[in-house]
């Protein structure tokens, strides 16, 4: 199954250890019945093959090899995981790549659910605080992924982004409930309203170009029958001495 939970009239059920099927809290890595670390059953969304990290990406929660899982989602489909945290590597693109591929047919936005999501989870299980990305050593940047997801990913401009263990579950439900929509849905709001500033902005411009110039008459050229302003001046010299 790819989803351990499903969502029926806005009420959710308990997701459930992948190793004694017993429920898990909310957001929970640890099952209190067989003590297992449980996140998303990778093994159970497609068939993948582990082996060997042939890159010196290293977990920025444990300081240990990641190892590489080949999800064979349309082709070779490559992402890197801690053993120990459950933490997720993820290269730019792969995670919206994912989510797109593995969530579909949503048909509107569960905004109740959405908030109960939220509501239920678990206290983050690490300190606020920036990690150094897999591949470049960089701290990366704390971003909110979506709207209202929950979900602080850490993201690296030129290399991807992680996940804390759960994280991923937790960007399940949000897109099942349409949190994607929801997104899209507000992406496009801050569009318009961009466009109509700058449509406002260009109107008050052209209104200052509209208006007559106080210093208008001496940007005019002087005409043919202007008196010269040297003569002028020769005149009123000629007066004074």
């Amino acid at each position: 199954m790819l989803f351990a939970r499903t969502y029926t009239k806005k009420v959710a059920s308990m997701a459930r250890c992948s190793n004694c099927k017993a429920p898990l809290a909310p957001g929970s890595l640890l099952c209190a019945y067989c003590g297992n670390r449980t996140d998303v059953d990778l093994k159970g969304i497609h068939y993948y093959t582990t082996h060997e990290n042939d890159t010196p990406r290293r977990c920025p929660r444990c300081d240990i090899k990641l190892k590489t899982l080949d999800l064979k989602l349309n082709g070779r489909f490559l992402i890197d995981r801690c053993e120990e945290c459950l933490g997720i590597f993820f290269d730019p693109g792969e995670l919206e790549a994912l989510l797109e591929a593995t969530v579909k047919h949503v048909a509107g936005i569960d905004r109740a659910g959405l908030e109960a999501i939220n509501e239920k989870r678990e206290p983050n299980q690490y300190p606020i605080a920036y990690i150094k990305c897999p591949v470049c050593s960089q701290l990366m940047h704390r971003v909110n992924f979506g709207a209202r997801s929950g979900v602080i990913v850490d993201r690296c401009k030129e290399h991807g982004l992680w996940l804390d263990g759960g994280e991923l579950r937790q960007l399940f439900e949000w897109m099942k409930l349409g949190g994607q929509l929801l997104e899209q849905q507000r992406q496009e709001q801050q569009r318009k309203e961009a466009d109509q500033r700058e449509k406002e902005q260009r109107q008050k411009l052209k209104g200052y170009e509209d208006e007559p110039s106080a210093f208008g008459s001496f940007s005019e050229p002087l005409r043919s029958s202007d008196p010269d302003l040297f003569e002028i001046i020769i005149k009123a010299f000629r007066f004074l001495i």
